[in-house]
Order: C-alpha cells, then structure tokens, then sequence
C-alpha cells in the first residue's frame, strides 16, 4: 500500500462530507465506504482520530500548494512577494474546501486541539520560508516563521469570513500584513510579544526535546 497516496485519496474524498458531518468518523467512514476500502484502514492510518484528520488535511494543502508553486523561481521574486504567492497559492488551493476548513478551525478552538492548531499554523510557515530560500538555522529562524504563523493566522481568519465571493479582499488583507511586518524579524511590539509567547512556549520545548533525544 502507498501510504500517502491512500491517505491523500481519503482526505480528497472526506471533503465532500466534512462540510454536513464535520470531521468526524462519519465523514471518514463514509468516505472509505465510497472509495470500497476496508475500514480498518482509517485506525491504521490516522490512529488519533481528529487531530490526525486535521494534522493531514493541513499537511495536504502544504503539498498542494507546493505543487502549485513548482513552476514559479523564487529567486526571480522580492522575498515579500514568495511569502505573499505563497499564502495566495494556500488559500486557493482551500478555496473550494472553505466549508471544511472553517469547520477545522472551529475544532482548533477546543482546547484540546488547540495546541495542534498552532504546530499546524509553524509547519505552514516553515515550508513557505523553506521555498523561499531561508537556511537561518539561529533564533531568526524561529523569529522569522513566528512571524508568517500570526500573518498566516490573520489572513486565514479573515478569509472565512470573507463572503465576496472572491478572494481580493482577502489577498488585499494579506498584503497589508506582510507591508505591517518585516518578514527579516522586524514588526510592531503588537506583534512579535505574541510571536515571542508563541516560540518560549510551544517552538523551543519541542526543538530541545529534540535534542534531548539526540
């Protein structure tokens, strides 16, 4: 079995039951019923339930949107405009899912998802960087990707309450943030104190939990 190919067929055909079941067993069992698998699949490849279903349904769009940036150099790009394609890229790939994702993000509000939905928001953020070119490997690294996770985070917000009918007013949004925050480190204290909760907290635990078990 591919794994990552058979997930990826799971999530793809989830989506068109998250949106009335949620992301819940139902959406997923219906989803393997459709595809004729067994269902002891889902156990085996998402052994967590919901936080797996939500870490790979974000893991998803980061590929799809990397896929979508494979023909584009960034070096042929101002580092604000990599960042700014980039989110835009993410948001269209989420474009015809929005009904699932901000049905995601209202999970991420339980508690006990909530921790997820950050680590999700840094993964995000480092793949962009790392298309970009970034190979900081100091404390800037992590300043940098704090960052694009609040800029990330914002615009995501503001694009699911968005009913324009397209996504201008959103990419608009995006481009103000990424003009209020110098993507080298630099931003109001209104924003880089959270970033700074955000990497003592929850990035530098892992990072020396890391290295504990090196």
């Amino acid at each position: 079995m591919d794994i990552q190919k058979t997930k990826q067929q799971i999530i793809e055909e989830a989506l068109k039951n998250i949106p009335f079941d949620g992301w819940t067993s139902v959406a997923f069992d219906k989803a393997i019923d459709d595809l004729k698998m067994d269902r002891a699949v889902l156990p085996a490849l998402f052994p967590r339930g919901v936080q797996d279903y939500l870490d790979y349904f974000s893991e998803w769009a980061d590929d799809q949107m990397l896929e979508a940036l494979e023909s584009i150099n960034a070096d042929d790009l101002k580092i604000r405009a990599q960042i700014r394609m980039a989110v835009e890229k993410r948001i269209e790939v989420l474009t015809p899912h929005k009904e699932a994702t901000r049905t995601a993000f209202k999970t991420y509000l339980n508690p006990q998802y909530a921790r997820g939905g950050a680590k999700i928001t840094w993964a995000t953020a480092d793949k962009i960087w790392n298309w970009a070119g970034d190979t900081s490997t100091d404390y800037n690294r992590y300043t940098k990707r704090g960052l694009l996770s609040g800029v990330i985070a914002t615009t995501m917000t503001y694009w699911m309450r968005d009913e324009s009918g397209s996504n201008d007013k959103t990419f608009e949004f995006l481009n103000n943030r990424i003009e209020n925050v110098v993507m080298i480190g630099q931003g109001s204290s209104k924003i880089i104190k959270p970033v700074e909760g955000f990497i003592k907290n929850i990035v530098m635990p892992t990072v020396k939990s890391k290295m504990e078990k090196v």
